[in-house]
């Protein structure tokens, strides 16, 4: 075999793999893409004007978590072919099933109402009336569900999953000096000492990297698009590349801000685009759209999550690939927490800055319980097989659950003592 021949071989294994992985790529990238909601532009947003670049090696250590975590649940819903809330329901009885829901329902609509704060203010900046943002958004979301097909929802996630990268180019406008964010970015510090602003801000960027209604969404999208066994290894790396893409971007936001609006306090990432449109225009800009379209990514998402649970606990078909007709509770659950959400964000008065920061800690609040589900699910061997967790996946998702309950705890501590981390 000549040189060439051996080239092309080589060439069609290699573009028969990549065509394999379009066909299963979709879940993975969509949640942890979609991670990047308006909550999740706010507070990276927040954490660039508040720290600079000192907490960059923070958000690097998120990569391997987003992913320890979320690919447990590729293999679950590969393997039991079931949904995260049937899962828990039919693993631990209804008690637990029950506090799962109503805590997955009560964080989705919270949220989803953090995502509507993010639409509406963005396009403001444009001129865009709120009311006219919240039915254009119904509208558009509804006309994503309603075709009956699963893969061209999935199709057009991906297509607001790309424009979510509109930071990068953000990031280099501003000319960030890059031997400033290798120094004071990589090496891990405590800006300002330990203290109840600093656990609140790493306690809002765990919980805008990892949140409930990703584990719920992800294994329900797994289900719903039908990945088999054969397909878990291309789910997990689907997973990764969602998991390396989703805090690539929350950097560069960091960096726009870090560089642009270091030492001015932000409450909003609209407020952050509006203050830096008066230094650089396009800038402002592109954080206005990226605010709109992570957003709108979030809500596509979290509304599906709330809908596919609700439809496993009860019953219903609650697929993307049947119609209104066939699923006729699927969808009125849907609309039903889309419309209620977004009506929210047009009470004059509602504290929309406080809710959308408090979003982000409640979800990492309640992120230990869901984990510890997740970890039990793994590890029942009558049902995973092959697929249940190994010793060392069992060691990293205890670390990760861990942590995250002493970061809590500590974050109580210094509300109750202000003093004692001085």
């Amino acid at each position: 075999m000549n040189l060439f021949s051996r080239f092309y071989y080589e060439f069609r294994r290699y573009w028969k793999a990549v065509q394999l992985y379009l066909v299963i790529a979709g879940p993975g990238l969509v949640v942890m893409v979609a991670d990047n909601d308006a909550g999740g532009i706010t507070t990276y947003a927040a954490t660039g004007a508040k720290y600079g670049y000192n907490l960059i090696w923070f958000l690097l250590i998120l990569i391997p978590v987003a992913y320890y975590v979320q690919e447990m649940t590729v293999r679950l819903g590969a393997v039991t072919k079931r949904g995260h809330a049937e899962a828990i329901f039919d693993g631990f009885g209804a008690f637990w099933g029950w506090f799962s829901l109503i805590d997955l329902f009560i964080v989705d609509w919270l949220t989803l109402v953090t995502e509507f704060i993010g639409m509406t203010s963005a396009l403001n900046i444009f001129g865009v009336p709120p009311w006219v943002t919240v039915v254009g958004v119904t509208f558009l979301m509804g006309m994503m569900v309603i075709n009956g097909r699963y893969w061209t929802w999935e199709k057009i996630a991906l297509l607001f999953c790309a424009l979510n990268l509109i930071y990068i180019p953000g990031a280099f406008m501003v000319h960030p000096a890059v031997s400033e964010i290798i120094k004071e970015g990589l090496v891990p510090n405590w800006p300002g000492g330990f203290n109840g602003q600093l656990f609140f801000f790493l306690m809002a960027n765990i919980g805008t990297t990892i949140a409930p209604w990703m584990l719920f969404f992800q294994q329900s999208a797994v289900v719903d698009k039908g990945m088999l066994e054969k397909d878990i290894p291309w789910g997990k790396f689907d997973t990764f590349l969602g998991s390396l893409l989703t805090v690539v971007v929350a950097i560069f936001i960091v960096v726009v801000t870090g560089t642009v609006l270091k030492g001015v306090d932000i409450d909003s990432a609209s407020q952050a685009a509006e203050q830096l449109t008066k230094t650089n225009h396009w800038v402002g800009t592109f954080m206005a759209i990226g605010l709109f379209d992570a957003g709108l990514l979030g809500a596509i998402c979290i509304s599906l999550a709330s809908s596919w649970a609700f439809g496993e606990i009860f019953g219903w078909a609650h697929s993307l690939n049947t119609k209104i007709r066939e699923a006729p509770w699927f969808y009125a659950s849907y609309f039903l927490t889309l419309v209620t959400a977004g009506l929210v964000v047009l009470i004059p008065g509602a504290p929309l800055v406080l809710i959308t920061l408090f979003v982000q800690v409640v979800a990492v609040t309640l992120l230990p319980a869901a984990l510890v589900f997740l970890l039990l699910l793994l590890n029942d061997k009558k049902h995973m097989g092959a697929y249940c967790n190994t010793l060392t996946e069992n060691l990293i998702g205890g670390f990760i659950v861990v942590a995250i309950v002493v970061l809590s705890t500590l974050y109580g501590i210094s509300t109750l003592f202000p003093n004692m981390f001085q």
